[in-house]
């Protein structure tokens, strides 16, 4: 009997009340035709009605791949946990899932993606759900919000519970009906290839899970193949897994990408043809971050400034000095940027990515370069909530997975939000002060937990334009401060909360502001900037306890 169905009937097998789970990452990898097919079903019959939708990362995007968006209908959907959610500027219209989630027509939680794909893991097995400490002390916590994102979200979905004397949350494994997810090529067994694919993704932990508990795999390819062609180290979900088959030929390999061979590791893109970053306010923030980093380290970095980090090493002639490692999985190569975030040229090696976040839950990387909306006081960061304008952030993602354990992370942005900046005299000016703070008494949301970073002894780094801080046991010292800047008028006096100054207070290299290479070196011995240059070999002293 052939596999090969339409995405109509594939829609059809969505029953009222269904638990659906949907491999994708933003535009990457989303199964688009077959969520599209069931939007067109609910608005021609309205059925199904009252789905769950899991959401390990994320489906679609605001920019051609519309992903949760086909099921973002009152009365078809009516709860989604999500790791993250469809974000862009705040002058674009809101997606309808963030409608439906401000109005409180569907049931809508943000829970940290590694943790989704442990419960799927659990479900697989059969096993009631996951003990976990990632996720302690932030909004995925009980105590604080327990990834709850709208009063629509009143059952709990964790719990805080007490094992072999220690403190886990736990979170429920939730069973999925159906999962929908997305590969390449699909042999008439139903055996799935990723070849033209940027990452694996979470599909064989959901097609399992699902499968194990007696429901139905859906996959959507850009081709079928004759059976006996896939080569079998090639197959990353094999077709005893797999019921039905939607050929989709125009998917888009990700975010407004039709196909990039370097994205799916085909090809080699040449080092000379990846820009190199303008010379502006961002750049020296990413060049700061950089003298962070030290010859061998596996780094992960994240949306925002800190993308543009590995860029600076090539500019500076340091690429392959330090191994880059995404959510989504790549490891090496180059990280892309804007609509292709999330993929990596070049990379050595592509890792599931449950597997990846195992390996970033545990702290086994080096250090992670992360962006902020809020620090405050206990040196706790906000990235996932913005109540005035909620689908600029997409959430948290893999965020709380990557800094619950990371041994050292910096975070980078602006010091407050509107100001207008320029570089003169090099350094910094203040054309026009910021209206919002960012340096805050309370954060709205808390992404990562400083209460616990401090207890666990990470190393945690905040760089902004303006001045470099370390968070201590006593909260935030400012360690650095950039030329141009006054201490007390543009650092102290834009801080909402108190701030401790190193007793040797440092200056920001002058070579960081100049549109030229800074001679960076992550081998160790090297300095910047003169009497106030900064070692990169990992034995400067930076201020106070952090000497």
């Amino acid at each position: 009997m052939s596999k090969l169905v339409s995405a109509a009937h594939a829609a059809s097998l969505i029953k009222d009340g269904m638990v659906v789970s949907v491999s994708s990452s933003s535009g990457l990898g989303c199964p688009d035709a077959v969520l599209a097919a069931i939007g067109e079903r609910f608005d021609t019959e309205g059925h199904p009605k009252a789905i769950t939708t899991l959401h390990p990362i994320a489906a679609g995007d605001m920019y051609g791949i519309k992903g949760i968006d086909h099921l973002a209908k009152p009365g078809l959907l009516k709860r989604t946990l999500c790791g993250s959610y469809p974000s862009g500027p705040s002058s674009a219209e809101p997606p309808q899932i963030w409608k439906m989630i401000g109005d409180n027509s569907v049931a809508a939680y943000n829970v940290p993606s590694g943790i989704l794909f442990d419960m799927h893991r659990e479900a697989a097995a059969k096993r009631p759900g996951v003990l976990t400490k990632v996720g302690l002390d932030t909004f995925a916590d009980p105590r604080h919000q327990g990834c709850a994102m709208n009063e629509a979200a009143g059952e709990p979905i964790v719990s805080v519970q007490q094992f072999d004397g220690e403190e886990w949350l736990y979170f429920r494994a939730i069973v999925p009906n159906v999962s929908i997810i997305r590969a390449t090529s699909a042999d008439e067994r139903g055996n799935l290839t990723y070849e033209h694919e940027g990452a694996y993704l979470g599909g064989l932990e959901q097609a399992l899970a699902a499968r194990n508990n007696g429901g139905i795999v859906i996959a959507q390819v850009k081709r079928v193949v004759e059976n006996g062609t896939l080569k079998p180290h090639d197959v990353r979900v094999p077709g005893v897994l797999v019921d039905h088959i939607v050929v989709a030929p125009d998917q888009l390999q990700t975010t407004q990408t039709p196909y990039d061979p370097a994205i799916s590791g085909e090809i080699f893109r040449p080092l000379s043809t990846f820009r190199t970053p303008e010379m502006n306010v961002q750049k020296v923030i990413a060049r700061r971050v950089a003298m962070e980093l030290r010859d061998g380290m596996a780094v992960n970095i994240g949306f925002g400034i800190s993308a543009n980090v590995p860029r600076i090493l090539l500019e500076e002639g340091q690429h392959g000095k330090v191994t880059w490692v995404i959510e989504q999985g790549a490891v090496g190569g180059v990280p892309l940027l804007d609509f292709k975030f999330g993929c990596a040229s070049n990379a050595e090696a592509i890792m599931p990515s449950p597997h990846q976040f195992i390996y970033f839950q545990a702290g086994g990387f080096d250090a992670s370069l992360l962006s902020f909306l809020q620090i405050d006081r206990h040196g706790s960061v906000n990235v996932s909530k913005l109540s005035a304008r909620p689908h600029v952030t997409a959430g948290a993602g893999g965020f709380v997975d990557i800094t619950s354990r990371a041994k050292k992370i910096v975070f980078s942005g602006f010091f407050n939000a509107g100001a207008k900046l320029s570089l003169a005299d090099g350094g910094i000016r203040i054309d026009q002060e910021g209206k919002v703070k960012k340096v805050v008494e309370e954060v709205e949301h808390i992404s990562f937990s400083g209460k616990r970073a401090v207890a666990q002894g990470q190393d945690i780094t905040y760089v902004t334009e303006r001045c470099v801080m370390r968070l201590t046991p006593d909260g935030l010292m400012v360690t650095e401060l950039a030329p141009g800047i006054d201490l007390e008028r543009d650092v102290l006096a834009q801080a909402d909360i108190p701030l401790a100054i190193a007793n040797d207070l440092k200056v920001t290299p002058a070579s960081l502001y100049q549109d030229r290479p800074i001679g960076l070196s992550l081998n160790g011995g090297a300095s910047l900037g003169g009497a106030h240059g900064l070692s990169l070999n990992g034995g400067a002293s930076l201020g106070g306890a952090h000497g």
